[in-house]
């Protein structure tokens, strides 16, 4: 019970009321302040859950999933977060939708937000689609409450977008306050953000977009390492640049995954498609041409397959900071040799840092719940006291 009283008590020295009744797009667009206070009610929560404490703010209310990608660890914590809080999920099928008779972005997000009290969208596959589709939501709701035609204003979390994925990269920093024992001590500490081979074609850029854009404010040295042409977008890359001045850290770029993992004390091999070819392959669905698609990922496939080398093995670990760095993945990582012939990182080190990754995941509906209930909480103090008072117990036969 300490424990949580200071953590309320840490909360109440941050400024984060900008937060109330307003959505969460990309970290950078958060302050510093603000991103603790997410922090800040993620573990006040955890600790909660943990002393057997209800943390139900809601009574009833939907939480909406729009997921236009495959989704296991993000679809079912934005669940768990909403349950959380006491609200029922509801995930939008859009095939099975108005969606596909030719219902506007506005028409639909009105009618599935009558009581939304927040809306969670994954949309990462298109470059300067995904944000923008998130955007075109959150004004449509929004306009909509204006209008009266909504009792409530739904929030819109971002579950990952083409340019992002706040809710994973939140939830790793976190990871990474309580294994390094505070934010403080991150300050200095080198992460290797690194490309690796995957024989799959066409990942996301927007987690290894999300840990640079992220890290380097915590005053981070962050080693940015890919071959030759899977280049970044250059406007994060520069978010990232102009962090690291601001924080005091380091933001560097090299072709080498060897340069990127000597004395790192946080290593994250991760695969992705180049800026460049992620951009065509927009440009092809928009314009329709499938088969040129299909030659393109032919061609990106062979592409990935020159750059085996790029894999966490035992040997590149022994480079890191005592060859004891932590090993990190959103996952789910492409193991060499499990999941298949060769991948991301060799299946002796994953099995080692197995226990590790999963806590890492741990950490995401907390985030997640934490970014809720600062968008619809107007004094979350006075709730979270409300709610430790009362001591409720979230379930009654323990």
């Amino acid at each position: 019970m300490s424990e949580i009283k200071n953590l309320i008590q840490k909360l109440g020295n941050l400024n984060y009321e900008k937060m109330y009744n307003n959505d969460f797009f990309l970290t950078w667009e958060k302050t510093d302040e603000e991103l603790k206070a997410v922090f800040t009610v993620a573990d006040i929560l955890r600790e909660m859950r943990q002393n057997n404490i209800s943390t139900k703010i809601f009574e009833s209310g939907l939480g909406i999933s729009v997921f236009r990608d495959n989704s296991t660890r993000t679809r079912f914590s934005f669940a768990s977060a909403c349950n959380l809080l006491g609200l029922e999920v509801q995930d939008l099928d859009e095939s099975k939708s108005q969606i596909a008779h030719g219902e506007t972005v506005r028409e639909t997000a009105n009618m599935i937000s009558f009581m939304a009290e927040v809306i969670g969208i994954r949309d990462d596959m298109f470059i300067g689609k995904g944000n923008k589709y998130m955007h075109d939501v959150a004004d449509a709701v929004k306009q909509g409450y204006e209008d009266g035609v909504l009792q409530q204003r739904p929030s819109l979390v971002n579950l990952q977008c083409d340019i992002d994925h706040p809710t994973q990269c939140m939830a790793d920093l976190l990871h990474m306050i309580h294994y390094f024992g505070g934010i403080e001590n991150l300050k200095g500490k080198k992460i290797a953000m690194t490309w690796a081979y995957s024989p799959s074609y066409g990942k996301p850029l927007s987690v290894p977009q999300g840990i640079i854009g992220l890290m380097t404010r915590m005053g981070m040295e962050v080693s940015l390492a890919h071959p030759e042409g899977y280049d970044l977008m250059p406007e994060v890359e520069q978010v990232a640049a102009r962090n690291a001045e601001l924080s005091g850290g380091k933001f560097v770029k090299t072709n080498s995954m060897t340069e990127a993992f000597k004395n790192a004390d946080v290593v994250y091999p991760k695969s992705w498609a180049s800026f460049a070819a992620m951009k065509k392959r927009t440009n092809l669905y928009g314009e329709g041409k499938f088969d040129e698609i299909k030659v393109l990922e032919n061609e990106l496939l062979a592409e990935n397959a020159k750059h085996k080398e790029w894999e966490c093995t035992e040997d590149m670990m022994k480079l890191t900071k005592s060859g004891k760095a932590l090993y990190m993945h959103c996952l789910p990582a492409d193991i060499s040799g499990v999941s298949c012939k060769e991948g991301e990182v060799a299946a002796s080190v994953f099995d080692r840092y197995r226990d590790p990754l999963y806590k890492q995941a741990g950490y995401k509906p907390y985030i997640i719940a934490a970014m809720i209930m600062l968008s619809k909480v107007k004094n979350p103090i006075e709730v979270l006291n409300k709610l430790l008072n009362s001591n409720v117990p979230r379930f009654l036969g323990k």
